[in-house]
């Protein structure tokens, strides 16, 4: 069983694009938007998966990932999910040894510049980048399902 500890942040400054691999284009979509459980479909360049997330606490997710033909994923993302989709272009920074994943948001979440950072415990303590902003771990609006039901252009 697979479990995803998470925190999320604003991102105060342009300047981890300085530090950035390339990034990798992302299309999902919700089949649920249950605020303890979610179904999402995910296409990348490198392909596609269905993934399976429930709740444990503000911070931690039990979480199952499944790689599936990129073609259902098209027929999934067009017919089945929510809309709108969800669409980010996904960077990786590394910074004091962690690696940060900053997804840049496209489409109706365009403007929206989230860094998020997996950890083994809640009480990790990790060294903040520079370009870090305001913390939004514990903020609903900004998780995946919930921009597809109220995009961060409609706030």
């Amino acid at each position: 069983m697979a479990k995803e500890i998470e925190r999320k942040y604003l991102i105060a400054s342009d300047d981890w694009r300085s530090e950035a691999l390339a990034g990798a284009l992302y299309r999902q979509g919700y089949l649920s938007t249950d605020p303890q459980r979610s179904v999402r479909i995910r296409i990348a360049e490198a392909g596609a998966w269905l993934n399976i997330k429930s709740k444990i606490s503000p911070l931690s997710r039990y979480e199952f990932e499944y790689p599936i033909p990129k073609v259902d994923a098209e027929i999934i993302l067009n017919n089945l999910c929510l809309q709108p989709l969800i669409e980010k272009t996904r960077y990786r920074a590394v910074y004091a040894g962690f690696t940060w994943e900053i997804d840049v948001f496209a489409g109706d979440n365009a403007g929206l510049i989230v860094a998020e950072l997996e950890l083994e415990s809640e009480n990790q303590i990790f060294e903040r980048p520079p370009w870090l902003g305001r913390e939004i771990s514990h903020d609903p609006r900004y998780l995946n399902i919930n921009l597809v039901r109220r995009p961060f252009s409609r706030w």
